[in-house]
């Protein structure tokens, strides 16, 4: 019984140690984080995330992270990684999750996610990748504009080019056609 009172009190001090660490590293990064305990219930929350997402820290600790936002962080998507996918793999990459938010609107955000099963946490980290999409589409645009352009461009040239060839073609018969009347008038000169 002694003997599992200090492991318990080890791995209590391991968990505020690895939660002092996940923080302090959170506090700092350019991204919206959230650490989840083993229930899904937020331990801590980046201030970034506080930022782009427009809530407070009233309205986000200790919370169950599907009712973040009135029920707006209870997104499938979500649901499958941290119920389905997470437990399984321990390690998610590049999950991405498209949710129209009641205040900043529809974003696309980019999951990465970690369960940390020694503390009995989970680090989420969110990328809204919004902005970039669409500067993505947008350029994507442009460039299939640009190719028309220069499609469109490309046959007009073709097709002044063939008139220029046509046109040239014709002079050419005229040359020759000169150069052989003027040999006919100089050999009738000659018989006369």
């Amino acid at each position: 019984m002694k003997n599992n009172k200090a492991q318990d009190n080890i791995s209590k001090d391991s968990r505020e140690l690895a939660l002092h660490y996940m923080k302090t590293l959170v506090d700092v990064a350019r991204e919206s984080f959230l650490i989840l305990d083993a229930k899904l219930q937020v331990v801590s929350v980046s201030p970034t995330f506080y930022e782009n997402f427009h809530v407070s820290p009233e309205q986000t600790e200790n919370k169950f992270v599907y009712e973040l936002g009135n029920g707006q962080w209870n997104i499938p998507d979500l649901r499958n990684l941290l119920e389905e996918i997470l437990p399984q793999k321990k390690v998610v990459k590049n999950y991405e999750v498209v949710h129209d938010f009641e205040t900043i609107g529809e974003r696309i955000i980019l999951l990465n996610a970690r369960q940390v099963d020694s503390v009995q946490l989970i680090i989420l980290a969110m990328e809204d990748i919004t902005i970039r999409r669409d500067l993505e589409k947008k350029l994507a645009e442009y460039t299939k504009g640009l190719e028309d352009k220069v499609r469109e461009r490309t046959e007009e040239l073709s097709n002044r080019i063939k008139e220029l060839e046509e046109l040239n073609k014709s002079m050419i018969g005229r040359e020759i056609k000169m150069v052989e009347l003027k040999k006919e008038i100089e050999e009738l000169k000659k018989k006369q």
